[in-house]
């Protein structure tokens, strides 16, 4: 293995800088639309989601192949400001008190960036040992008071911890969301690698949906609107590699072994069985994750889509989930990219998923 640091993509890095925590999309969804007009078609809806389409080689009409990857990430939202200038707030998608206290963040004020920390409202007595809750801690933006604290922010702005991607040795990556900006540079790559080599038999349609942190809104509304032919949704998944996690829940799915292609009720058999064939064939790395209910992904909400949607779910390994400091092996993004590319091509236009 090769221990130097791998730069990471300037595409993937400008999306990792950008904030859009669910529901406030905006400024990571710019960076990614930017990106897709420059080979692909591209619209938005009214929820946020965007679209980027290459049509499919020889035209005319042909089915859609939907690439899906949320470009939301977790992150917090003002709920109340005190009287001390200090603020209460609510989290966006899933973290756990002990990763949120101590963190910088930055909230997207009405007059621009607010930096804050997030910090206990009392202090804990040496030794004391209870269990942090989220209303312990509140935010501080080095307001006076109320009237300070309101001419910088109001409730419902939207914030995500501060940091800089990091390059570790050995291709990794370290950095806030990797969930999902990984997945939502990763169907915009492989389409416009696709693109590049003249597109494939369906109509690939690179999708970048919104609220996937907090119910799958976006991927919803996309897949009614698509109604596609067949969709993957491209996400990260839980290594194994680290403490407290076990390859008996799901599989042995670590950094290195390339992209965790999922089996389960919520998968079509066919779609799983095009991405595990495409990888045996092509030597691409890959390992399977067994998912027995829901999978927490955009999937859930795309596959009961109108009446029914094949779907597929192709994941990067993960470790540190839902923390600022995310970690993931740049071979494995790869790996999950240079399958999509491949099974797209695999693809005739009158293939079928039907079960």
């Amino acid at each position: 293995m090769n221990p130097q640091a791998v730069p990471v993509p300037g595409l993937l890095r400008d999306l990792l800088r950008a904030a859009g925590p669910s529901g406030h999309e905006e400024p990571a969804a710019a960076v990614w639309r930017e990106a897709a007009r420059e080979f692909a078609t591209v619209w938005s809806d009214t929820l946020g989601t965007s679209f980027a389409r290459v049509p499919a080689t020889g035209g005319g009409e042909a089915p859609a192949l939907a690439l899906i990857g949320h470009i939301d990430e977790i992150g917090v939202v003002v709920t109340h400001i005190e009287s001390t200038g200090l603020l209460a707030f609510a989290t966006l998608g899933g973290i756990d008190p002990e990763m949120l206290n101590g963190q910088r963040v930055v909230l997207a004020g009405s007059a621009g960036p607010v930096p804050g920390l997030i910090v206990p409202r009392v202090r804990r007595e040496r030794g004391e040992r209870s269990a942090l809750k989220r209303d312990d801690l509140h935010i501080d933006i080095g307001a006076t008071d109320a009237d300070d604290a309101a001419s910088l922010v109001r409730a419902g702005d939207a914030g995500v911890w501060v940091g800089e991607p990091i390059e570790l040795p050995n291709g990794r990556i370290a950095s806030k969301a990797l969930d999902d900006r990984l997945g939502a540079y990763a169907v915009l790559e492989a389409a416009r690698r696709l693109a590049e080599e003249g597109g494939a038999a369906f109509d690939v349609v690179a999708v970048a949906s919104v609220q996937e942190e907090t119910g799958h809104g976006g991927a919803r509304a996309a897949a009614f609107a698509l109604d596609p032919a067949l969709a993957i949704a491209v996400d990260v998944t839980y290594s194994t590699d680290v403490p407290g996690e076990s390859a008996s829940r799901a599989g042995r799915i670590e950094l290195g072994t390339g992209g965790a292609i999922a089996v389960g009720p919520v998968v079509n058999r066919g779609v799983s069985d095009l991405l595990l064939a495409t990888a045996a064939a092509e030597g691409i790395a890959h390992t399977t994750e067994v998912l027995s209910g829901r999978t927490h992904t955009d999937a859930d909400d795309v596959f009961t889509s109108r009446g029914g949607v094949p779907t597929g779910i192709l994941s990067i390994p993960v470790r540190y989930m839902h923390s600022p400091c995310e970690v993931a092996a740049l071979e494995d993004l790869e790996a999950v990219i240079s399958l999509l590319v491949a099974s797209g091509k695999r693809l005739t236009r009158h293939a079928t998923f039907l079960r």
